[in-house]
């Protein structure tokens, strides 16, 4: 399972509960050679102009740096997990299906939570 091989890396926070109350959500302390190298490459993609770069960057505008650079790694680790176990090539996902897809989701939320408020959104047509 990829969710136990990045726990193994150290790139899945260890949320420590009790009585409801979040104490720590803080990824373990790994010495991992494998994930040291994951979070260095992680900087790198995200100046590329891939999905996974614009991943990176959204993470980076969302959380900061560092937890971006996690939040990178484990993705990439889970790609690795499933090329080494299932023995396929990386099919390399096009950057512009990925961000509309993603540009899909946001707009659906948004309706969503202005459903909730009681509002109604509305397309704006563009002027010739």
């Amino acid at each position: 399972m990829p969710r136990r091989f990045c726990a193994w890396l150290g790139l899945s926070p260890g949320n420590k509960i009790s009585g409801g109350k979040v104490l720590s959500s803080r990824t373990a302390r790994v010495v991992n050679r494998v994930a040291i190298l994951l979070r260095t490459l992680a900087p790198t993609l995200g100046r590329t102009d891939t999905w996974l770069g614009g991943f990176h960057r959204r993470m980076k505008a969302r959380m900061g740096p560092a937890a971006a650079n996690t939040a990178t790694a484990r993705k990439l680790a889970t790609i690795v997990y499933h090329l080494l176990k299932y023995r396929e090539e990386y099919i390399d996902v096009d950057r512009v299906v990925y961000e509309e897809k993603f540009r899909r989701y946001r707009v659906s939320r948004l309706r969503k939570q202005a459903a909730e408020l009681g509002y109604e959104m509305v397309e704006l047509k563009e002027a010739a």
